[in-house]
């Protein structure tokens, strides 16, 4: 026989004092930290606990008492159920001084090095509608909200296409609109949705994992250029084909459509083959005087226009005079060591992924570039001392992990390089700076330059510039 779980206390009257990690809002009661999301700093509101630790609580807001002077009203109706946009009741320039302040604490906190004053966060002309890529699942049974289940009704109709509810894999919200793409992306959405159930096609069950309709990509470039990705969880042919041609023909303005069957558990589609139904395999986008072309399966950066100052900041961190020979690890589509390369003697790019080595081969190519080398594997495999031997001794290096940052045999072969200066761009402060801490025996850092890349979330990337203490000493002498 289980244990009946212990109540949970009702916060009464606390007031919102800050925003933490994660998207979170932080109140203090007694000497316990209450961690709560959506909470804007000045809420008078009560919480309900949800799990209790010694000296911290997680919890919900129960009922606002009273609004704090920040608090502005969510654009979107899907917001605090769609797990995308946890920061949306909050000003944009609050929500820029909070992101600085993450890099700060991660950085004063983890990596324990001397630091210079960081800059203020870099943030996005357009907070609405920046997002070039969104992916959306389709699912037969749909998020209900409390307010459906509250109200008594039978929902018979459970086909849903949207974004998956945060910790439930097999719940899927139903959007009617998302603001973070140009609203072609909603037209696709619900054409798609509208044709499948006329149609009769069975929208996917995650856990029983079968139905048609499963997953669907849309990208959607600074040039214009549209496209499209339909997976479906069965191979059927006929009905395939006839959902392709309907899209085709009601949005002509579609670039390339292309399609996937995928049958196994996962939605991942890194081993999968993508099949070009019409247009061509790619689109391309533009940044300053380059155009970089990009497959379904490429990554680049997801706000373009941001995009463009983010790599700015990387050029002007690196300082580069036409004479280096620049690493760029975790290069993608090749598309930092293209921008970078008209100010550099070589550029030496690898990257994990072989589809977006030869995205990047083929944007050099395009846009007339001769003097970029690149190489696809794991980065810790690859870059190693006879690969340094092999291709020369970096002057700069040029690093863009993932979320985890760097492995520890990386750090050791950077260190082992020891190019005189370092540009870490990172999408995650923490590992950086637990990776500075790492650097921090040979490498000083000189520069810091938080950008939002996402209005509207707590995520924030981040630049450091990191210059080898010998250069430096040599430098002040």
């Amino acid at each position: 026989m289980s244990r009946k779980r212990k109540p949970q206390p009702l916060l009464e009257n606390v007031e919102i004092i800050d925003v933490a990690a994660e998207g979170n809002a932080i109140a203090r009661v007694d000497d316990m930290v209450v961690f709560v999301p959506f909470g804007a700093p000045g809420d008078r509101v009560d919480i309900q606990v949800d799990k209790k630790k010694k000296r911290y609580a997680e919890g919900h807001i129960a009922r606002i008492i009273e609004p704090g002077e920040i608090r502005v009203e969510p654009v979107c109706k899907h917001f605090t159920i769609c797990g995308g946009c946890r920061w949306q009741h909050l000003p944009y320039d609050f929500q820029l001084r909070s992101k600085r302040q993450q890099v700060v604490d991660a950085l004063t906190r983890i990596a324990k090095v001397e630091l210079p004053e960081i800059a203020p966060c870099l943030g996005s002309d357009d907070i609405w509608e920046y997002r070039n890529k969104m992916e959306y699942t389709f699912s037969n049974k749909c998020w209900l909200t409390y307010e459906q289940l509250a109200s008594g009704e039978e929902f018979h109709d459970r086909d849903a296409a949207g974004f998956h509810i945060p910790g439930a894999f097999d719940k899927v919200l139903d959007i009617k609109k998302c603001h973070l793409q140009d609203d072609m992306g909603n037209r696709l959405r619900l054409f798609v949705k509208a044709y499948c159930k006329e149609h009769g096609l069975p929208f996917y069950d995650l856990r029983a994992q079968q139905g048609f309709i499963r997953t669907m990509m849309i990208r959607i470039a600074s040039t214009g250029e549209l496209m499209v990705v339909v997976v479906v969880g069965e191979d059927r042919p006929d009905e395939l084909r006839a959902l392709l041609e309907a899209i085709r023909t009601q949005f002509p303005e579609i670039t390339s459509l292309m399609y996937c069957v995928n049958t196994k558990v996962n939605d991942s589609l890194g081993d999968q083959t993508i099949e070009l139904y019409s247009g061509r395999p790619f689109i391309e986008e533009e940044m300053e005087n380059l155009r970089f072309r990009v497959g379904p399966k490429s990554f680049y950066q997801t706000n373009s226009k941001q995009a463009y100052k983010l790599y700015s900041v990387v050029r002007d961190f690196a300082r580069l005079t036409g004479k280096e020979l620049v690493y760029d690890l975790y290069t993608g589509t090749g598309t930092i060591a293209n921008f970078v390369s008209g100010k550099a003697s070589k550029v030496v790019g690898i990257e994990y992924v072989p589809e977006a080595i030869e995205d990047a081969k083929v944007n050099s190519e395009r846009n007339g570039i001769t003097n970029t080398l690149f190489y696809a594997g794991d980065m810790k495999d690859v870059l190693n001392d006879d690969f340094i031997a092999a291709h020369g001794t970096p002057d700069v290096m040029i690093v863009d992990p993932p979320r985890a940052g760097m492995h520890q045999d990386v750090v050791d072969t950077i260190l082992r390089a020891a190019p005189a200066v370092i540009v870490y761009v990172s999408c995650n402060p923490a590992t950086q700076a637990r990776d500075l801490a790492l650097l921090d025996s040979e490498y000083s850092v000189e520069a810091v330059q938080p950008v939002d890349m996402f209005p509207h979330t707590q995520h924030v990337e981040n630049v450091v510039r990191l210059v080898r203490r010998q250069e430096r000493a040599s430098e002040e002498l």
